[in-house]
């Protein structure tokens, strides 16, 4: 009898740009999603951040998106994004493709978009003070 396979990562912690609009609405995406982890989403560099992850580059998770697994893995930019599709019912199938040597240069590609997309957003939101601000709405 085989064993079923272990999930290396319970849950994840995924460190998004507060005074970002597109990375707020992708926080609502992800909290539509039927999750099979478990997902903290967390303004990335806010008093909360800090006081989970002490010893992280808190600058460095504002400029790209930043996912910590519950054993102390750190993902960013487009492993990031991976790992949260992979975390996603829906979209693991995708995921695994994306972590591919075919997949690998679309997710690339992607992640460079709405990179540009987002500086090219940037500063025109609210302020954020202790990683608080959102886009006005709940998620739905």
């Amino acid at each position: 009898m085989s064993r079923p396979p272990v999930t290396p990562v319970h849950r994840l912690t995924v460190l998004y740009d507060a005074d970002c609009p597109l990375c707020v609405h992708l926080r609502h995406w992800l909290l539509r999603q039927r999750r099979l982890v478990p997902l903290d989403l967390v303004p990335a560099a806010s008093q909360e951040a800090r006081r989970r992850f002490p010893g992280l580059d808190h600058e460095s998770t504002l400029r790209e998106i930043t996912v910590i697994g519950d054993r102390g893995q750190a993902y960013r930019s487009t492993s990031a994004w991976i790992v949260c599709l992979w975390a996603l019912a829906e979209h693991r199938p995708k995921a695994h493709w994306l972590a591919t040597p075919a997949g690998q240069p679309f997710a690339r590609a992607t992640v460079l978009a709405a990179a540009k997309w987002r500086e090219a957003l940037k500063g025109g939101g609210p302020a954020c003070e202790d990683g608080r601000c959102e886009v006005p709405g709940t998620p739905g």
